[in-house]
Order: structure tokens, then C-alpha cells, then sequence
């Protein structure tokens, strides 16, 4: 899998204000919507950014157009430029969002401390999905490739028979965020076989998600009975709503975190996989 750059994880369509907008308007455009500031754009170039802890500076002064009371420098970065390097400007200089332009200034995306943190999330995968392919392919002989889809949840097959009610609640909170780590799962005959994610395919059907993203693994041969199959059907496990929610009074086994070291996800996950093929 390639390395993200800055580019596939900036939001491309940015709501921007007109510098000849005013406080209210903005202040008023701040209220309506779920974002902590605007960038102040002009025929297309990026003139700076104007923030809520901003306008409240000027919040006495309501008809003042934005022109006169934006700051004269404004913190970007070029869209050839580095994840790293956005990382370090965001943090540097304290800020929630960076505007990305291209070589002329123009903006063409914005990115966020969230994105950021998403993009390194989701390279932890790399090494948990070749510890599962590695495994099946060695244990079974399989050939497996690899691709990534949006799967229907209702035919994911859970492998873990219970999963704790406060992840649960972290994992809802995480997704309205936009930290939508991928699931992983194995291609069956008739659905999907989940072997990571479970907190996170259970909060998105929660939330009346109808998909979910996962990075699949498809075998050459579809028939061919795998340890965790054969453990979901012991356990009676067909659908997501066979796995318990545990509220906190009772122990139950603890998913693999995207919050863990890559190494540690990967052998606790061939841990799992090892019991489940006795």
C-alpha cells in the first residue's frame, strides 16, 4: 500500500469567505455550521484565514468587512509539500487548520490536526492486514489479494462475541469525527468474515450506517473452511447482532486498538488467529 500523501488526505471542497464579507456575516456563517473558522479567499487565491477566537475580537465592530480586520499573514502549505511538513506547521504555530494552495496560491484544500491524525491510523493497518494474509495463506494455502470496498454490514460475519459498551461509545464519536479507520475482513460466498473492527462495525450500524470501508482480503479459494469461520459458528455468531455489548460489569475479551503500536496489534492479531485454527 502506497503512503498518503498530503493530497489524498486534505478535504477538497473548502467553504471559504469573501473578504468583503462582514464580522456578522461570518460571525453568523460560524453559528450555522460545525466549523471553528473560514479561509478568506478572493477569485480564487487565499488571502488568509479568519477564525471564532478572531472575530471575537472584532465582535464589537459588526459591519467592519473582514478585509480590514484580517490578520496580514496567513499560514498555508503547498500541496507538493510533505504530510510531515503540514504536521509540523500545524502544530508549530497551534492551529486546527492549515489551507493547502498550489504553486500560484490558489487554495484547492484544507487540512486539519484530525486528518492528520486519521492518516496515521490508518498506515497502523499495513502491518495487522499482512499478518492475517501471511497467516491464512501459510495455514490454509491460499493465495490472497487484496482490495479495498465499501462493505454492506449487514453481511459481515463477526469473529469476537462481545465488545465493551465505552470503546463502543468512543468508536461513535471517533466516526462523527471523520476517523473512520478501516475495517479489515475476508471475502466469503455470502458476506464478509470480520476479523478487526468489530467496536467500529457496530457503532457505524448504530448509527444507521448502511457500509462501511474495509480492506478486503480475498481468497483463490472460497470454500475452503478458516479456524475463525469455524469459531464464529461454535459461538452461534451470524450477524452483528449476535456479539454481546458489555456495559463494564463483566469481563470480556479486549479488541486490538488502533491506538497500539503496529507490532503489538500485529501479534496479538496472530495470536487470536493461531487459537482460533486449534
Amino acid at each position: 500500500m502506497e503512503e498518503p500523501t498530503l493530497k489524498d488526505i486534505m478535504v477538497h471542497n473548502v467553504t471559504c469567505v469573501s473578504p468583503d464579507m462582514t464580522v456578522e456575516q461570518v460571525r453568523q456563517k460560524i453559528i450555522e455550521s460545525t466549523f471553528h473558522g473560514f479561509p478568506i479567499v478572493e477569485n480564487g487565491y487565499l488571502l488568509g484565514y479568519i477564525s471564532a477566537k478572531e472575530l471575537l475580537r472584532h465582535i464589537d465592530k459588526p459591519d467592519a468587512k473582514i478585509r480590514t480586520v484580517m490578520k496580514s499573514i496567513t499560514y498555508s502549505v503547498e500541496v507538493s509539500e510533505s504530510i510531515q511538513e503540514a504536521t509540523r506547521r500545524l502544530f508549530r504555530y497551534g492551529l486546527r487548520n492549515l489551507p493547502v494552495v498550489d504553486e500560484q496560491g490558489k487554495i484547492v484544500g484544507i487540512v486539519s490536526s484530525i486528518d492528520i491524525i486519521r492518516s496515521q491510523i490508518e498506515r497502523t493497518h499495513n502491518s495487522k492486514v499482512e499478518t492475517v494474509k501471511n497467516f491464512l495463506e501459510k495455514h490454509n494455502g491460499l493465495k490472497l489479494k487484496l482490495i479495498e470496498k465499501d462493505v454492506p454490514l449487514e453481511q459481515i460475519v463477526p469473529t469476537q462475541k462481545s465488545v465493551r459498551k465505552e470503546e463502543l461509545d468512543g468508536r461513535k464519536y471517533e466516526i462523527k469525527r471523520g476517523l473512520n479507520e478501516k475495517i479489515i475482513t475476508i471475502q466469503r460466498r455470502n458476506g464478509y468474515l470480520l476479523v478487526d473492527g468489530h467496536h467500529r462495525a457496530i457503532a457505524a450500524r448504530d448509527m444507521g450506517l448502511k457500509t462501511f470501508k474495509s480492506i478486503v482480503l480475498v481468497p483463490n479459494d472460497l470454500d475452503v473452511k478458516l479456524g475463525l469461520e469455524k469459531t464464529a459458528e461454535k459461538w452461534g455468531l451470524r450477524s452483528l447482532d449476535d456479539v454481546h455489548i458489555d456495559d463494564g460489569r463483566e469481563k470480556t475479551e479486549i479488541e486490538v486498538t488502533a491506538l497500539a503500536s503496529s507490532g503489538e496489534e500485529a501479534s496479538s492479531l496472530n495470536q487470536r488467529l493461531m487459537e482460533n485454527e486449534q
